[in-house]
Protein backbone atom coordinates (compact mmCIF):
# COMPACT_ATOMS: atom_id res chain seq x y z
CA UNK A 1 0.00 0.00 0.00
CA UNK A 2 2.53 2.35 0.94
CA UNK A 3 4.75 1.46 -2.24
CA UNK A 4 1.89 2.01 -4.79
CA UNK A 5 1.33 5.98 -2.20
CA UNK A 6 5.17 6.92 -2.93
CA UNK A 7 5.33 5.35 -6.62
CA UNK A 8 2.57 7.67 -7.66
CA UNK A 9 3.55 11.16 -5.74
CA UNK A 10 6.72 10.15 -7.41
CA UNK A 11 5.56 9.79 -10.69
CA UNK A 12 3.09 12.58 -10.34
CA UNK A 13 6.32 14.98 -9.48
CA UNK A 14 8.89 13.53 -11.90
CA UNK A 15 5.52 14.24 -14.71
CA UNK A 16 5.21 18.41 -13.38
CA UNK A 17 9.30 18.41 -14.00
CA UNK A 18 9.47 16.67 -17.35
CA UNK A 19 6.02 17.22 -19.20
CA UNK A 20 4.91 20.47 -19.75
CA UNK A 21 1.16 21.04 -19.10
CA UNK A 22 -1.21 19.63 -21.62
CA UNK A 23 1.01 17.92 -23.65
CA UNK A 24 1.59 14.46 -24.14
CA UNK A 25 5.23 12.84 -24.77
CA UNK A 26 4.84 9.65 -26.78
CA UNK A 27 6.17 6.13 -25.38
CA UNK A 28 4.67 3.95 -27.97
CA UNK A 29 3.49 6.08 -30.75
CA UNK A 30 0.14 5.65 -31.63
CA UNK A 31 -0.99 3.55 -28.67
CA UNK A 32 0.39 5.17 -25.34
CA UNK A 33 1.35 8.46 -24.06
CA UNK A 34 3.09 10.06 -20.66
CA UNK A 35 1.14 13.26 -20.30
CA UNK A 36 1.03 15.94 -17.70
CA UNK A 37 -3.19 16.86 -17.37
CA UNK A 38 -4.56 18.49 -14.47
CA UNK A 39 -7.92 17.47 -13.10
CA UNK A 40 -10.19 19.15 -10.57
CA UNK A 41 -12.79 16.46 -10.71
CA UNK A 42 -13.18 12.16 -9.98
CA UNK A 43 -13.13 10.05 -12.48
CA UNK A 44 -13.63 10.97 -15.99
CA UNK A 45 -13.51 14.79 -14.26
CA UNK A 46 -17.07 14.72 -12.82
CA UNK A 47 -17.52 16.87 -10.45
CA UNK A 48 -15.10 18.76 -11.81
CA UNK A 49 -14.24 22.12 -9.27
CA UNK A 50 -16.16 20.01 -6.07
CA UNK A 51 -12.88 19.95 -4.26
CA UNK A 52 -14.50 20.03 -0.96
CA UNK A 53 -16.99 17.39 -1.50
CA UNK A 54 -14.61 15.27 -3.19
CA UNK A 55 -12.26 15.67 0.00
CA UNK A 56 -15.21 14.69 1.74
CA UNK A 57 -16.18 11.51 0.17
CA UNK A 58 -12.51 10.75 0.63
CA UNK A 59 -12.65 10.69 3.94
CA UNK A 60 -15.65 8.79 4.27
CA UNK A 61 -14.42 5.78 1.64
CA UNK A 62 -11.05 6.10 3.81
CA UNK A 63 -12.42 5.32 6.67
CA UNK A 64 -15.37 2.43 5.20
CA UNK A 65 -12.10 0.66 3.64
CA UNK A 66 -10.24 0.79 6.50
CA UNK A 67 -12.91 -0.69 8.67
CA UNK A 68 -13.32 -3.44 5.99
CA UNK A 69 -9.26 -4.17 6.03
CA UNK A 70 -9.11 -4.87 9.75
CA UNK A 71 -12.60 -6.59 9.88
CA UNK A 72 -12.34 -8.94 6.66
CA UNK A 73 -8.63 -9.91 6.95
CA UNK A 74 -9.69 -13.86 6.47
CA UNK A 75 -8.62 -13.51 2.69
CA UNK A 76 -5.56 -12.18 0.80
CA UNK A 77 -7.16 -11.27 -2.18
CA UNK A 78 -9.52 -9.52 -0.70
CA UNK A 79 -6.99 -7.61 1.65
CA UNK A 80 -5.01 -6.98 -1.42
CA UNK A 81 -7.99 -5.58 -3.36
CA UNK A 82 -8.70 -3.09 -0.35
CA UNK A 83 -5.32 -2.20 0.07
CA UNK A 84 -5.00 -0.87 -3.88
CA UNK A 85 -8.19 1.07 -3.01
CA UNK A 86 -7.42 2.18 0.08
CA UNK A 87 -3.94 3.29 -1.82
CA UNK A 88 -5.58 4.89 -4.65
CA UNK A 89 -7.78 6.68 -2.78
CA UNK A 90 -4.85 8.03 -0.87
CA UNK A 91 -2.61 8.87 -3.61
CA UNK A 92 -4.98 11.45 -5.22
CA UNK A 93 -6.30 12.60 -1.94
CA UNK A 94 -2.79 13.96 -0.86
CA UNK A 95 -2.81 15.99 -4.30
CA UNK A 96 -6.81 17.37 -3.74
CA UNK A 97 -5.16 18.44 -0.34
CA UNK A 98 -1.77 19.80 -1.58
CA UNK A 99 -2.96 21.48 -5.07
CA UNK A 100 -6.67 21.09 -5.56
CA UNK A 101 -6.38 18.90 -8.38
CA UNK A 102 -4.72 15.82 -9.35
CA UNK A 103 -2.12 15.32 -11.82
CA UNK A 104 -2.96 12.49 -14.49
CA UNK A 105 -0.49 11.09 -16.73
CA UNK A 106 -1.38 7.76 -18.48
CA UNK A 107 -2.62 8.18 -22.12
CA UNK A 108 -3.91 5.99 -23.96
CA UNK A 109 -3.72 7.41 -27.90
CA UNK A 110 -5.63 5.01 -29.91
CA UNK A 111 -8.53 5.38 -28.07
CA UNK A 112 -10.14 8.35 -26.36
CA UNK A 113 -10.41 7.46 -23.07
CA UNK A 114 -9.51 9.69 -19.80
CA UNK A 115 -5.80 10.21 -18.59
CA UNK A 116 -5.18 8.37 -15.58
CA UNK A 117 -2.47 7.73 -12.75
CA UNK A 118 -1.06 5.32 -10.91
CA UNK A 119 -3.63 6.40 -7.85
CA UNK A 120 -6.60 5.64 -10.37
CA UNK A 121 -5.44 2.44 -11.83
CA UNK A 122 -4.40 1.13 -7.93
CA UNK A 123 -8.40 2.04 -7.41
CA UNK A 124 -9.66 0.20 -10.84
CA UNK A 125 -7.38 -2.90 -9.71
CA UNK A 126 -8.95 -2.75 -6.21
CA UNK A 127 -12.12 -2.27 -7.50
CA UNK A 128 -11.97 -5.41 -9.54
CA UNK A 129 -10.26 -7.25 -7.51
CA UNK A 130 -13.13 -6.79 -4.49
CA UNK A 131 -15.97 -7.90 -7.71
CA UNK A 132 -13.84 -11.20 -8.37
CA UNK A 133 -13.60 -12.01 -4.97
CA UNK A 134 -17.56 -11.28 -3.88
CA UNK A 135 -18.79 -13.09 -7.34
CA UNK A 136 -16.64 -15.97 -7.48
CA UNK A 137 -14.59 -16.55 -4.37
CA UNK A 138 -16.94 -15.51 -1.48
CA UNK A 139 -18.87 -18.80 -1.73
CA UNK A 140 -18.88 -20.16 1.42
CA UNK A 141 -18.66 -17.37 3.59
CA UNK A 142 -22.53 -16.32 2.49
CA UNK A 143 -23.83 -19.85 3.17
Amino acid sequence: MVLVVIGDQLLKKWIVANVPLNTAKPVIPGVFSLAHVRNDGAAWSILSGRQPFLIGITVIALVVLGYLLFHYRYSAFLTIGISLMIAGAVGNFIDRLRQGYVVDMFQLDFINFPVANVADIAMTVGVALLFIYLLFLDKGRNS
